[in-house]
């Protein structure tokens, strides 16, 4: 099955997963659910400090402001909006995404690493 353009482009997060061997399910995790939840419920709180509302709901007039993206990453950005050929809307989802990676690693300003993080989540646009 095939999603539309304009449906995919409501999507903030677009992987496909694939099947885990054996061999990496008896390694254990890398990372506790306890230590992952720490990470997620502080960049909440970031998020809330920063500007009143978890970064997904941050109106698409206020990202650019809200983000605090460096140049290098907003030039990624942009050659990745024109080569990938993305809209408006995954312009301001991959942003929110980007802003959110970097709340999980404690950076104020959202580095290219974490634009290009961003980007690849949007794996079903390629298609």
């Amino acid at each position: 099955m095939r999603l539309s353009g304009p449906l995919l482009d409501r999507i903030d997060i677009q992987v496909d997963v694939p099947r885990v061997p054996q061999g990496a399910l008896d390694a254990g995790p890398s990372e506790s659910s306890a230590a992952v939840r720490a990470r997620a419920v502080a960049a909440r709180q970031v998020q809330l400090m920063r500007q009143g509302c978890a970064n997904a709901f941050l109106p698409a007039r206020d990202v650019e402001a809200r983000a605090k993206i460096e140049d290098a990453a907003r030039q990624l950005l942009s050659d990745a909006i024109d080569r990938l050929g993305l809209s408006a809307r995954a312009y301001h989802r991959v942003l929110k995404v980007g802003r959110t990676i970097a709340d999980l690693a404690g950076m104020s300003t959202v580095a290219p690493e974490h634009v290009a993080e961003a980007i690849s989540y949007r794996r079903l646009d390629r298609r």
